[in-house]
């Protein structure tokens, strides 16, 4: 395994992280300002108290002894349209904290969009775990075939909204809900194959059909099956995760130990983001990629 990387867009115009300290983190997301905790952010902050509470919305976390939950103090849109690299969008503060999209990820948005694109054959992308969907949008731009899976229908209604936003309703992505493991195996036992695949496992989480999902004692069996639907000529594999604590490389070890005998390469790293305030990289989700 390579050094670890970090991995930063730089094309981000209808987002900007502010400021960070104290915990928290200052955002701007399209035409709105808001305030989401950011445990790791144990320095102080820069700007000013005034521009830290003159926001549309924080979201309060229980783990301060607070009700949880979103505090919006300006009136604002159920929902907004932003775009990043012409690939549009919608957004919104859910009570999970999120706004439907991760803006560190814009890096594996641009890795996908340019490996696929690069390419001189038709690519079958799929998107595990694929939330609303902008990762796959990118995919389909690039020219792939997608199909983009995940165990909630509320977040395939949003991937779908997305994909007729920005245009490419027309264009073949499959949208599926399912749970991750079974779906693999189905598929391995179809027979059908893909050669490019993302996946963003969360901790705990349950399938459409009460399915038990537990990052630590399921992720080596994802990876297994992961390969078992791998093509003959495998582009790229990414696997990302916000919920292993630990440093990037040990999900590059998760996917050496899978992947051992492919031809290819593991690099891991961090997704940063640029802060405003100090022009510092603040690291937000470990990654690792496999590629051929």
């Amino acid at each position: 395994m390579k050094d670890i990387k970090i991995f930063c867009p730089k094309d981000w115009i209808d987002y900007e992280l502010l400021d960070t300290g104290e915990g928290e983190k200052l955002e701007r997301v399209g035409k709105y300002s808001f305030v989401r905790p950011y445990e790791d952010a144990v320095w102080k902050k820069t700007f000013s108290k005034k521009e830290w509470e003159n926001v549309d919305g924080k979201f309060f976390s229980s783990k301060k002894g607070e009700k949880a939950g979103w505090k919006i103090n300006n009136k604002i849109d159920k929902k907004w349209e932003i775009s990043y690299r012409g690939i549009k969008f919608y957004v919104m503060p859910t009570p999970f904290r999120h706004f439907g999209f991760f803006p560190e990820q814009a890096s594996h948005w641009d890795f996908i969009e340019d490996k696929i694109k690069n390419e001189k054959r038709h690519i079958k992308f799929l998107n595990l775990f694929g939330y609303t969907g902008v990762a796959s949008l990118f995919a389909l731009r690039a020219g792939a075939e997608v199909t983009h899976l995940d165990a909630s229908k509320q977040s395939l209604a949003w991937a779908k909204e997305n994909q007729i936003l920005s245009g490419m309703e027309e264009k073949p992505m499959r949208i599926i809900c399912d749970d991750a493991l079974k779906f693999l195996e189905r598929e391995a036992k179809r027979g059908n194959k893909y050669d490019a695949i993302i996946m963003d496992p969360p901790k705990f989480g349950r399938g459409p059909k009460g399915e038990i999902w537990k990052i630590e004692e399921m992720l080596p069996r994802l990876l297994e099956s992961v390969k078992k639907v791998l093509s003959d000529k495998p582009l790229f594999v990414i696997l990302n995760s916000y919920a292993i604590d630990s440093s990037s490389v040990s999900l590059g070890y998760a996917l050496e130990d899978v992947f051992y005998n492919l031809v290819g390469q593991v690099s891991s790293g961090v997704l940063c983001l640029p802060e405003k305030s100090k022009n510092r990289l603040i690291s937000l989700s470990n990654t690792a990629i496999w590629t051929s």
